[in-house]
């Protein structure tokens, strides 16, 4: 039981960060092509632009995420090689430090000592990583993996707007796009309350109040600086 709650817990934050990551892809790509299209491109120019941006999003959405978890891994490893020199140095403090930790959760002090001395003799450095770091396989950062939940994320996301750009005329485009392009996002949006146990309709209202200004005032931008030709 333990285990599905945690795997239920692990799949309510990916589910939360691909949606947030489609949402991304939708409001970037139908801005960039809104605002292109603005500017009475041609159809080929904004079908460059589209798949420009989807690349772009995309590459940039891992190589973020790539760095940020990587310097979280870094983190994670420099605070456990520490740990295990501070156990190797002095093993009785730091199990009077655990067992410190057991007790503020709840345990009394006879307890706490022996859950601290049996978890150490298991596994000292997994014991004092969980509980006091807060690190354990479940959790461990994994760049790789993250870059590319992201990138496919915001790529499933932006093809939308691309979709539309492909098969819709140039003239249509404009009205076409924003409306998609906000149905999919209250769509979303609701979508990332529900798994969030949020409510609901103030999700789908700010995602797609968001998206709307995305686009209208890139729209404008391009309507301002006119004719690309």
């Amino acid at each position: 039981m333990r285990d599905k709650e945690l795997s239920q817990i692990e799949n309510t934050g990916w589910q939360r960060a691909a949606v947030l990551g489609a949402n991304d892809g939708i409001i970037s790509t139908a801005s960039l092509i809104l605002g292109v299209a603005a500017t009475h491109a041609s159809h080929q120019s904004i079908l460059i632009v589209g798949i420009s941006g989807l690349v772009a999003g995309a590459l940039s959405m891992a190589s973020g995420e790539y760095v940020s978890v990587s310097s979280q891994a870094d983190t994670e490893h420099a605070a456990l090689v520490k740990e295990r020199a501070e156990i190797a140095a002095d093993a009785t403090s730091e199990h009077r430090e655990l067992a410190a930790i057991y007790m503020q959760r709840g345990l009394n002090l006879d307890l706490a000592t022996q859950v601290a001395q049996q978890l150490m003799a298991h596994d000292a450095l997994g014991a004092h990583a969980r509980d006091e770091l807060g690190i354990s396989e479940r959790n461990t950062a994994r760049p790789l993996q993250a870059a590319m939940a992201s990138a496919s994320s915001f790529a499933m996301g932006a093809i939308l707007p691309l979709l539309i750009a492909v098969f819709a005329s140039s003239k249509y485009l404009i009205p076409l796009i924003p409306c998609v392009a906000l149905i999919t996002l209250a769509f979303l949006g609701g979508l990332a309350a529900y798994v969030g146990k949020a409510n609901i309709l103030r999700g789908m209202l700010r995602l797609t109040f968001w998206g709307a200004l995305a686009m209208g005032v890139t729209a404008a931008v391009g309507t301002l600086f006119g004719p690309m030709g």
